[in-house]
């Protein structure tokens, strides 16, 4: 299992992903589920994977194919005229990839994905990837997508989005839904993948990977959990009488 999350802010976008992949309680292995690619002054993408790890590394391969030679680019990632036209590429390629190993090998395969980025001439876009090609675009009612083992961090996302925020409080909020989400359960772990996407810079920035013993988010893992017993503690208590 995995986590990944996109946020939609008034500034651009921000991404964070978890890293781990699982074949058994003895047999936990990381791996990236964020790629990236950019024409710098044109048109950068970002995208986020969940699901079976064999077939997310196909079709990110795939994509990576159609980027080497101009003979191949079309369709590519790298040429599409719209991030809606880069999300029905993803889409038709995860889908074809899910049916062809399926038809080989039986049993069932799937995956999910967010993709998020800018082309030059139009606005930031952030869409969730089905298993079957087809997709949806986050909105004024959904600012921010999950795929992964979603329930554990939506609530902090719920109550304390806000779409003016800063970057520096959305990495914060996104921190925290991560570590809820991993205390919750063995299947999300450290290290994250974080990226900021700024609008119209049309180029994101170098990718942060926070370990396990990185100092903010530890702060930001006791602070947490010391904020909930107090805020837990100033409720009133149940009145047996």
């Amino acid at each position: 299992m995995t986590y990944c999350v996109g946020l939609q802010l008034e500034r651009g976008l921000v991404f964070l992903s978890d890293t781990r992949t699982n074949a058994g309680v003895d047999n936990i292995s990381t791996y990236p589920k964020m790629h990236t690619w950019e024409v710098p002054g044109e048109r950068s993408l970002v995208l986020m994977t969940a699901g079976n790890l064999a077939t997310t590394q196909a079709v990110v391969s795939l994509l990576d194919e159609r980027n080497l030679a101009p003979d191949d680019r079309d369709p590519s990632l790298l040429t599409v005229p719209s991030m809606f036209q880069a999300a029905r590429l993803i889409g038709n390629t995860l889908a074809s990839v899910i049916k062809e190993r399926t038809n080989a090998k039986g049993g069932t395969f799937s995956a999910s994905m967010i993709l998020g980025g800018q082309v030059a001439g139009s606005p930031p876009r952030l869409y969730l990837i089905y298993p079957e090609g087809n997709f949806i675009e986050a909105g004024d009612d959904t600012p921010f997508l999950q795929v992964g083992e979603t329930k554990y961090g939506r609530p902090i996302l719920v109550r304390a989005y806000q779409r003016d925020m800063t970057f520096e409080a959305a990495v914060k909020l996104l921190t925290v839904s991560f570590d809820s989400t991993m205390k919750a359960n063995l299947s999300v772990g450290m290290p994250l993948d974080l990226s900021i996407y700024e609008l119209d810079s049309l180029d994101h920035r170098p990718q942060i990977r926070i370990e396990s013993d990185n100092e903010y988010y530890q702060s930001i893992s006791s602070g947490w959990s010391s904020a909930i017993q107090s805020a837990f503690q100033s409720l009133p208590d149940y009145d047996l009488d």
